[in-house]
């Protein structure tokens, strides 16, 4: 990290920004070709700011949590309005609410699912088992 003495701000470099947060130089660039980051350039150098920064962290956090690049655009814009927007603050509850019970239902489907595998285990072993 190299402090700006132009602006007296915090910047980062890509290769930084990139070490923080465990990404690639080409993920970094593929969010900000979407235009979810706004990197200053000098030159061929990415400058990076601390709104950059915060969208990035916004960004992967999103992609942790499986939305797609459209609710994460929606709900990272939300950091250049106004706080405590409600409408912007209904719009993230209702897509944590969507996520939340599309992962419930996965893990209703594995449950079933090893249940299921449990069963036919159990009868191949003891089909196994008769044999001798």
């Amino acid at each position: 990290m190299e402090i700006d003495t132009a602006t007296t701000s915090t910047t980062w470099t890509i290769g930084e920004l990139a070490d923080e947060f465990g990404v690639t130089h080409r993920t970094i660039r593929f969010y900000e070709d979407q235009g979810l980051v706004t990197p200053e350039r000098r030159g061929t150098a990415r400058v990076f700011h601390v709104r950059d920064r915060v969208r990035l962290a916004l960004v992967l956090r999103g992609k942790r949590l499986g939305f797609d690049l459209g609710q994460i655009r929606r709900i990272v814009d939300m950091y250049d309005e106004e706080p405590g927007e409600e409408g912007q603050l209904r719009y993230f509850l209702e897509q944590i609410a969507a996520r939340r019970a599309e992962l419930e239902q996965r893990r209703q489907d594995i449950e079933t699912t090893l249940t299921e595998l449990a069963e036919v285990e159990r009868r191949a072993r003891e089909t196994l088992t008769n044999l001798h």
